[in-house]
C-alpha cells in the first residue's frame, strides 16, 4: 500500500512540476524540484506538518534533501541514515540514495549540473532553505547556465492537500529565573550592545531555540524540543514578537513584563511585511542583522546592501551556560543517571532470570517510566534509540511495532536516550551485552571506549574549534582500519534542543563555531557499526572547564572536559589487554564518581536492585 501510494504521490508531484508558474513570468514548468528537510526556521526536528521528505519518500530521518526530476528521485543523507533510508523508501525502486560524506558522492549542485538539460529551471520553497544553502546552489547552477527560482507555492503541500496536518499552536510557558539564571531584559541589553558595535538597526531572530532562550519562554510545538513557533525582531528601542499573544499563558506574559520585556505583538504571518518595512526605513550605515542560517525568503525581504550577515549574538550566549544553568545541567544529569541505572539493573534482571520478554519498545517505555519518577521531568529529548543486534548498526534506529524485537543475552544492546528536565537536557548512550560477547565485539567496544577516554582527558587551548579535536576520538579505530560516519560531539541546550549549535566536534568543520570556551556542554560519542551485525556507541555529556597546566604558553588559557553523565560503562565488554594504565585509571576514577554520587540516591528497599547493580558495575578493573 505504501509503495503504490508513494508512486502516486511522485506522479502527482511531477504533474505539478510540469505546469507550475515560474515567478511572475509567463513561463511554466521546472526541470527539478529541491525538497529540504526543514521548516521555516531551519529546525532539525520537525512537527508533523513539516515532514515533507517523509511524505514524499517515506524516509523518516531528521536529515536529508531530495531532488525530484521528471524521471529521477534522489535523497542525500549522511552516514547516520544510510541503512534506514534504504529500508524505508517507498516505492524503493523509485528512489536513489546519495550517500553524503563519501568521496564518490556528488554534491546536490554537482549532480544537478551534470544531469539537467541545458538552461533548466530548478525550483524550491525559499522559506525552507537557508540563505547559505540557496547561495551555493544558485552560484553553481547559474555558472552552468541554469536558473534557481523560489516557488510561490510549496508543491509537496499541494500534493499533500487536506491530509497535511494542521499547524501546532500549543501554550507558551515561562522559564523562571531559578532555572534560566539571567533575565530576558539583561539578555536583550547584551544583544543591543553588540548590535550597536555592528551598526545594526534591527536583529532578526528566526531559530526557535534562540527565540525561546532570549525571552526565557518554553513551548511544545515540536516534539522533544521545548520551543514554539515565533519570530523576534529586536531593534535598539523595541522588541517585536511575531506570535498570537493569547498563546502565552498569563504567567509567561507577566514574566516578560517583570523581566523588562515590553513586547509589541504581531501575527506570525506578518514577519515578511514587517521586515520589508524595516529594510525600507534603513538610512546611512543602518544594517539589518540576519544570520545566513535564516531562510532565503527572509533574506530577500532585506535590501542586500543593508544586511549584516553573521550568527546572532544569541547563538554564542546560549552556548556558554551561566552558573545557574551549569548547576542545573549537572543536577539533571545526576537524576537522569539514577533513572538509567535503575533501567539497566531492571533490564539485566529480566533477561538473565528470564522473567518476561522485554522488547526494544517495551524496554524504552520502562526507561521513560524511570525518568518520569525524577524531579523536574518534562519529557524525552528525542525518541529513544533502543536497538538490538543488527538494529544497532542503524545509527538513528527507531523501533516500530513492525521492527520490534526482544532484547536477549545473545546480542549487543545499544540504548541512546535523553530527557528534558526544567533545569537541563540530557543525552546518553550505553552499549551492553547480557551474555557472552564475541571477540570482535569486545575489541570494537574497547576501541570506542579508548576514543571516548582520549577525548574526555584531553587538554586544549581556549577558543580552538571543536573540529580540531575530532581525530582524538577516532585514532584508536583508525589504527586498525575502522571508523564511524557521524560526528563525535554536538552542543547541548539547557532545557532546549538536545542538538545545539554553533559548536560541535566532527570531521566536518562547523563554519560558525566561535571556539570552545568554559561553560559549554558537548557530547562525547564515538562509535562503530558493523552493518547487519551490531552497533557500539558510548556517549557522555562533557562540560568545558579550565585546565590546570604547569605552563601557560603566551598567557593563553587551556581547557579540558568534566564528564557530567554518571552511568557505568560495562567492563565485561572491555578487552583490558588493549587498555593503557591511564585508561584503566580513568575508568576506575569515573566509576568511583558514579558510585559515590548515585549511591546516596539509591537507598531503600525499592532501590535495592539498582544499588546492587551499581556497586557491581563500578568495581575497579
Amino acid at each position: 500500500m505504501a509503495e503504490s501510494s508513494g508512486a502516486i504521490k511522485l506522479t502527482k508531484l511531477r504533474e505539478l512540476m510540469e505546469n507550475v508558474q515560474v515567478g511572475r513570468t509567463t513561463e511554466k514548468g521546472i526541470q527539478a524540484l529541491i525538497v529540504s528537510s526543514n521548516d521555516a526556521h531551519q529546525s532539525e526536528y520537525l512537527r508533523e506538518r513539516d515532514k515533507r521528505i517523509r511524505f514524499i519518500s517515506n524516509f523518516s530521518g531528521s536529515f536529508g534533501t531530495a531532488i525530484i526530476t521528471p524521471n529521477k528521485a534522489l535523497l542525500w543523507t549522511d552516514g547516520r541514515y544510510y541503512m534506514q533510508a534504504m529500508e524505508e523508501f517507498a516505492p524503493p525502486e523509485a528512489w536513489t540514495l546519495m550517500r553524503e560524506g563519501l568521496l564518490d558522492t556528488p554534491t546536490r549542485a554537482a549532480w544537478l549540473v551534470a544531469n539537467l538539460p541545458p538552461q533548466s529551471t530548478v525550483g524550491a520553497d525559499s522559506n525552507l532553505m537557508s540563505y547559505t544553502e540557496w547561495a551555493v546552489l544558485h552560484t553553481n547552477l547559474t555558472a552552468a547556465g541554469h536558473c534557481l527560482v523560489p516557488l510561490e507555492e510549496n508543491l509537496i503541500d499541494k500534493v499533500w492537500g487536506d491530509e497535511q496536518p494542521a499547524p501546532t499552536a500549543n501554550v507558551v510557558l515561562p522559564q523562571p529565573m531559578q532555572f534560566s539564571g539571567c533575565s530576558a531584559g539583561k539578555k536583550v541589553k547584551l544583544c543591543r550592545k553588540v548590535m550597536m558595535k555592528n551598526e545594526a538597526k534591527a536583529l532578526v531572530i528566526t531559530a526557535l531555540d534562540e527565540v525561546a532562550y532570549i525571552l526565557n519562554l518554553r513551548g511544545s510545538d515540536i516534539p522533544y524540543n521545548p520551543v514554539f513557533f515565533a519570530y523576534v525582531i529586536l531593534t535598539l528601542d523595541d522588541l517585536h514578537l511575531f506570535i498570537d499573544k493569547n498563546r502565552l499563558d498569563q504567567k509567561a506574559q507577566q514574566q516578560l513584563i517583570s523581566e523588562e520585556i515590553n513586547a509589541t505583538y504581531h501575527s506570525y504571518e506578518n514577519i515578511h511585511t514587517f521586515l520589508k518595512q524595516i529594510a525600507s526605513s534603513c538610512t546611512g550605515n543602518d544594517k539589518i542583522w540576519i544570520s545566513n542560517g535564516s531562510s532565503y525568503a527572509l533574506h530577500t525581504d532585506c535590501d542586500e546592501a543593508k544586511k549584516h550577515t553573521a550568527i546572532t549574538p544569541i547563538s554564542g550566549m546560549k552556548a556558554i551556560k551561566n552558573n545557574v544553568e551549569i548547576e542545573g545541567m549537572k543536577a539533571a544529569h545526576v537524576r537522569d543517571s539514577v533513572a538509567l541505572v535503575k533501567y539497566f539493573a531492571w533490564l539485566e534482571d529480566q533477561i538473565t532470570n528470564k522473567k518476561e520478554t522485554i522488547t526494544e519498545i517495551s524496554g524504552a517505555t520502562q526507561l521513560e517510566k524511570f525518568r518520569q519518577e525524577q524531579e523536574h521531568f518534562i519529557g524525552l529529548s528525542f525518541p529513544t534509540i533502543s536497538s538490538v543486534g543488527p538494529h544497532g548498526a542503524i545509527i538513528h534506529y527507531l523501533p516500530t511495532p513492525k521492527t520490534d524485537v526482544p532484547i536477549t543475552d545473545k546480542e549487543l544492546y545499544l540504548c541512546d536516550s535523553g530527557a528534558q528536565y526544567q533545569d537541563g537536557t540530557t543525552d546518553v548512550t550505553r552499549t551492553l551485552h547480557f551474555g557472552e560477547p564475541k571477540i570482535f565485539e569486545r575489541e570494537c567496544f574497547t576501541r570506542v571506549f579508548k576514543g571516548q577516554c582520549r577525548l574526555s582527558s584531553t587538554v586544549f587551548p581556549l577558543m580552538i574549534q571543536g573540529n580540531y579535536l575530532d581525530t582524538l576520538a577516532r585514532e584508536n579505530l583508525w589504527s586498525v582500519g575502522l571508523n564511524y560516519l557521524h560526528g563525535t560531539g554536538h552542543g547541548v541546550g539547557s532545557y532546549l534542543n538536545v542538538h545545539e549549535g554553533p559548536i560541535g566536534i566532527s570531521w566536518r568543520p562547523y563554519p560558525d563555531d566561535p571556539g570552545l570556551q568554559p561553560g559549554m556542554f558537548l557530547s562525547n560519542e564515538p562509535g562503530y557499526y558493523e552493518d547487519d551485525e551490531f552497533g557500539v556507541r558510548l556517549e557522555n555529556i562533557e562540560l568545558i572547564v579550565k585546565a590546570n597546566t604547569p605552563y601557560n604558553h603566551k598567557n593563553r588559557s587551556f581547557l579540558t572536559f568534566e564528564t557530567v553523565t554518571l552511568v557505568p560503562i560495562q567492563t565485561k565488554l572491555l578487552n583490558v589487554s588493549l587498555l593503557t594504565d591511564h585508561e584503566i585509571e580513568y575508568l576506575n576514577n569515573y566509576h568511583a564518581r558514579c558510585l559515590n554520587t548515585l549511591k546516596p540516591l539509591l537507598q531503600g528497599p525499592e532501590n535495592a536492585q539498582a544499588l546492587e547493580w551499581l556497586e557491581r558495575e563500578t568495581q575497579n578493573i
